[in-house]
């Protein structure tokens, strides 16, 4: 595995903390790690972005960002009203491509869900992941209304083609409701593929080998973790 792309179900699910934790497993193990962020929105000139906070996250990765804009938007209608040309598919992995030639993995984080516009022609990260033919990581919710959001990603990823390589959980609370805790069990059917890692509530806020040490118990083996979502689901659903 060289290059890993890593999708949302929707904004805001724990994608670049994710990124991050895979980063600082692959870092611990001696690899020489990139991540690439083809698009950033909502970040102004001197705000850090996604890369800023895997970089603190993670440690000595190579980052590139290959565009920013100014407004919050998805990235299509943001390079429209900032006047800045959009990022298409072909760039993105070009620009992963590369690093890859250097670099023992890159990984590729998106801008919200697999199919959110990257251009006016309708790009997106799902033509990125088919482009590389790298493996797809959908990064979910663990509340209500996450297996449909997981099961749609996972359905239009695998019509186009892409490999499913499994489902990580972004933000797994401290206290889980019912429906999070049955979602454990149900998240691998909804996207046809391994649960590969639950990620605690407020990871993104540590720092050094306790982030590290957090990323290890999170993600599963593939991953370069020890989570043994068996286990876990056990846990969950017996507590």
């Amino acid at each position: 595995m060289s290059l890993l792309v890593i999708t949302g179900t929707d904004t805001g699910v724990g994608k670049t903390v994710v990124t991050a934790a895979v980063a600082a497993l692959a870092v611990g193990s001696g690899q020489r790690v990139a991540v690439v962020k083809p698009a950033q929105t909502g970040v102004g000139p001197n705000e850090a972005g996604d890369v800023d906070v895997v970089r603190h996250l993670a440690g000595p990765v190579t980052t590139k960002e290959i565009r920013r804009y100014p407004d919050p938007l998805a990235p299509d209608t943001a390079a429209r009203r900032s006047g800045l040309p959009p990022v298409t598919p072909a760039e993105a992995a070009a620009a992963a491509g590369e690093l890859a030639e250097t670099h023992d993995l890159v990984l590729v984080e998106g801008a919200g869900g697999l199919l959110v516009r990257m251009d006016h022609h309708g790009g997106s990260l799902a033509d990125v992941a088919w482009a590389l033919a790298a493996p797809l990581i959908v990064v979910a919710r663990s509340g209500l209304g996450t297996l449909n959001a997981t099961a749609l990603t996972a359905e239009v990823a695998t019509r186009r083609g892409l490999d499913v390589a499994g489902v990580v959980v972004g933000s797994w609370p401290e206290k889980p409701d019912l429906a999070e805790r049955c979602n454990i069990e149900d998240l691998p059917n909804a996207a046809g593929a391994p649960l590969l890692g639950v990620l605690p509530e407020g990871m993104g806020e540590l720092t050094g080998d306790a982030f590290t040490e957090a990323a290890a118990a999170g993600l599963s083996p593939w991953l370069g973790g020890t989570f043994d979502p068996e286990r876990f689901t056990e846990q969950v659903l017996g507590a």
